[in-house]
């Protein structure tokens, strides 16, 4: 009875207990244990081994190896085991920096990632053709591909215009051959991935052949052209014949490379094109083949004096290549004929993407109103402000009533009257196209015209006409019909210009006569601020201009001697300039003899501008005379802004401090010629062109000036541009009546412009009048 209830008791603490006894026992048999040493004194008393110190030297499990009984090894160890202990003192020493090598980077980022052009084209000429059939495949196909180089054995003395010639020195085909593989392996083979090889009696569709290495994979293993079997069927396989051409992928040429020597020295073969074949058969193991990935290589044998115009065949007009080509016309007559196939594909193409177009537009939002017209063509512009609308000019067939002078209404001529003439006539065409052959359109006159110039897609007519309607039947009435036409912005070419660079030196010539010496004192204080003290790159030489009276009295009454005084203070105030000048005897100004002065005077790689003395000069025209005149190429003649008279201008109103550049303070004189920006070799150039009409005719020099001369003679682009940074304040400047009538016209219209705006003079008569009547 007492058992069982001493059971009862026990049973609920008996797990615990239990887990008590068993965590002892695990934590028994867990505690380390070394191993017994010889040396009796080594143990203490709880059998841990210690040192001579008494120190606890280490354990180990009791199912772990013990290391031995070797006592002189365990001392060992336990002197490492004391050294490792040990503190040391590491000095300090700084690590030394050690510069860095520059990283190179490739010029260019396709170098740096790999990226390589698509097609190389070499064509295989000789001395005897490179003139005529060389320059011919040059002109055919060079503005279509980039890379086109023309290999040959020798050459003559002159190299034709524009191609790249690389020469062998052998005329043998197959040392050419072999040479041009190798030349094209040590220079091209980096950088393109697909290599056309051609004569130049083949004519070549470049086009074709770019879309079709378009649609090759580049790393194949690939020769590709006119499989031609061997002469005398002993070799296995198929060469492709070099007449109609072939190409070669990266991957082969690069696989050929290590044997180009075994083949030129173990294959003989008579025909360049064949030898090529049994190198690449036997060493790359790659045959001949016409058709690959779904792309056929298309070409076309051709007859003897064959005319391509009456080449009517399927097989001829998707050629990627034509041979023989007996002469250079025949070529040309060929590049025609498959222009003309490429430009009617792709009006045809146009038209398709039209009628898409057309299509998708009547499901959209909007309807038909979400399309554009004309279809492909620029939406017009929207402008954001009443600043930004664009303005109709009016115009009839012979008036037009926006003029470049500013008057309400002038005759239609020039380039204007053909273009309204082209405009009505296309406008007709596309109406007839439109109605035949129910109705024929017949012009009777234009009623009225209107058009815009849109910079986002071109020139805008609205075009009212009166028309002649005549049906089948003969019966005809007049209508009114009112059309829309859009010359669009088409053919727009890049212009390359030479690298022109701001550090160019300017040499100002500054002509003063007699009635500009009053003005000279106030042009040196605003050209010292501007160029001396920030110590400008440019030199100023005054040209004092002598009538034949003045210039006998100079020694007597010197006219320019207050001048000469002024620039002589200037120097002496600035002591690192020198301001040079120049005296002419002239009766009767011309800047031409003046300038056939002053070019003698310089070398020819000099910059001249020449300035007026109300002009105000600074670094920022310079900079953009430097940049806009551009030896052998261009001229610069800027537009400067001219000053309204003040007392016009701000009549009874006080003058501003600063005068700003707004239509009410003045305007850019497009009738003054007298600022010009060229090059003394440029001058040069076009003073000899002129000089056969100046031995027939003397007065050219005076009545021409240099703008004149540059347009007429030159040959060079004359740029004439607005200067917002080249100023001239008001004063009247009589003209001179010995100049030419033309530039004695301009001078008096400069003058007169220079008075003040329209409104300006309107409000001033207008008090006038007002003061009169009362």
């Amino acid at each position: 009875m007492r058992f069982s209830m001493l059971i009862s008791l026990l049973r609920p603490i008996g797990p615990v207990i239990i887990g008590i006894s068993l965590g002892f026992t695990l934590s028994l048999l867990s505690v380390s244990w070394v191993e017994e040493s010889c040396d009796i004194n080594a143990i203490g008393d709880e059998g841990i081994v210690l040192s001579q110190d008494g120190s606890l030297k280490g354990a180990r499990r009791p199912n772990s190896i013990s290391p031995g009984s070797d006592g002189e090894e365990e001392e060992e160890e336990e002197e490492e085991e004391e050294e490792d202990f040990q503190p040391r003192i590491i000095p300090y020493k700084p690590v030394k920096q050690t510069q860095s090598k520059k990283l190179f980077r490739a010029k260019y980022i396709s170098t740096e990632l790999g990226i390589r052009e698509r097609l190389f084209v070499g064509i295989l000429t000789s001395k005897n053709t490179i003139n005529t059939l060389g320059v011919a495949v040059n002109r055919t196909i060079s503005h279509h591909l980039d890379n086109v180089v023309f290999f040959t054995g020798t050459r003559s003395h002159k190299i034709p215009h524009g191609m790249i010639v690389v020469t062998h020195g052998d005329e043998r085909l197959i040392w050419n051959m072999f040479q041009t593989i190798k030349y094209i392996l040590e220079h091209y083979i980096t950088e393109f991935d697909w290599f056309y090889l051609a004569q130049d009696d083949t004519y070549t569709q470049a086009d074709r052949i770019k879309g079709l290495v378009e649609h090759l994979s580049m790393d194949r293993v690939l020769y590709m052209g006119s499989p031609e079997e061997f002469i005398g069927g002993e070799m296995q396989g198929r060469y492709c014949y070099g007449g109609f051409g072939y190409l070669l992928s990266r991957s082969l040429l690069l696989r050929l490379q290590p044997f180009l020597e075994n083949c030129r020295n173990d294959i003989l073969s008579a025909r360049h094109d064949e030898w090529l074949g049994r190198c690449i058969i036997d060493y790359a193991d790659t045959n001949c083949v016409e058709e690959f990935e779904g792309q056929k290589y298309y070409y076309y044998e051709m007859g003897k004096n064959s005319d391509p115009s009456k080449e009517d065949n399927v097989q001829f007009n998707n050629a990627l290549t034509v041979h023989p080509v007996s002469d250079p016309e025949q070529m040309y007559r060929l590049h025609k004929h498959f222009t003309e196939i490429e430009l009617q594909k792709t009006y045809e193409e146009i038209e398709k993407l039209q009628a898409e177009i057309k299509n998708v537009s009547l499901v959209a939002f909007e309807g038909n109103r979400s399309a554009l017209w004309p279809v492909g063509i620029n939406p017009p512009f929207e402008p954001k402000t009443r600043f930004e609308v664009l303005r109709w000019d009016y115009f009839t067939e012979d008036q037009v009533y926006s003029c470049t002078d500013g008057s309400p209404k002038c005759e239609l001529r020039g380039i204007d009257k053909l273009d309204v003439a082209d405009v009505i006539e296309t406008a007709m065409g596309e109406l007839n196209k439109k109605y035949k052959p129910v109705l024929h359109l017949k012009k009777q006159q234009l009623i009225n015209g209107y058009r815009r110039f849109d910079p986002t897609r071109g020139m805008e007519y609205t075009l009212d006409l009166q028309l002649e309607v005549v049906n089948q039947k003969g019966h005809s009435r007049s209508i009114t019909k009112r059309v829309h036409l859009v010359r669009p912005l088409s053919r727009i070419e890049i212009i390359p210009m030479p690298y022109v660079t701001e550090a160019t030196r300017v040499h100002i010539i500054l002509p003063i006569t007699l009635q500009d010496r009053e003005h000279v004192q106030q042009f040196l204080e605003v050209y010292a601020a501007n160029a001396f003290e920030t110590s400008e790159n440019a030199i100023l030489t005054f040209l004092f201009i002598y009538d034949p009276v003045e210039a006998q009295q100079v020694n007597q009454n010197d006219i320019f001697a207050s001048v000469k005084a002024q620039i002589n203070a200037c120097e002496h105030r600035y002591p690192t300039v020198k301001i040079p000048w120049i005296s002419v005897k002239s009766e009767s100004p011309s800047q031409i003899k003046f300038m056939d002065i002053i070019s003698k005077k310089h070398p020819v790689d000099t910059l001249f501008f020449i300035a007026t003395v109300k002009t105000s000069i600074n670094s920022e025209f310079l900079n953009r005379c430097r940049m806009n005149s551009i030896n052998n190429w261009q001229v610069f003649f800027p537009i400067h802004f001219q000053y309204f008279n003040p007392d016009i201008a701000y009549h009874n109103q006080p003058l501003p401090n600063t005068l700003d550049l707004v239509k009410e303070a003045g305007h850019f004189d497009r009738s003054s010629f007298t600022e010009a920006c060229f090059y003394n070799s440029d001058y040069m150039t076009t003073r000899t062109r002129m000089s056969s009409d100046v031995q027939e005719n003397e007065e050219i020099l005076e009545n021409l000036d240099i703008y004149e001369m540059f347009v007429k003679y030159s040959g060079l682009h004359v740029f004439r541009a607005v200067e917002p940074a080249l100023h001239q304040k008001y004063s009247y400047q009589p003209c001179n009546p010995r100049l030419s009538e033309d530039i004695y016209q301009r001078c008096v219209q400069s003058t007169l412009d220079s008075l003040g705006s329209r409104s300006q003079l309107a409000l001033l008569l207008f008090e006038q009048e007002q003061g009169n009547s009362t």
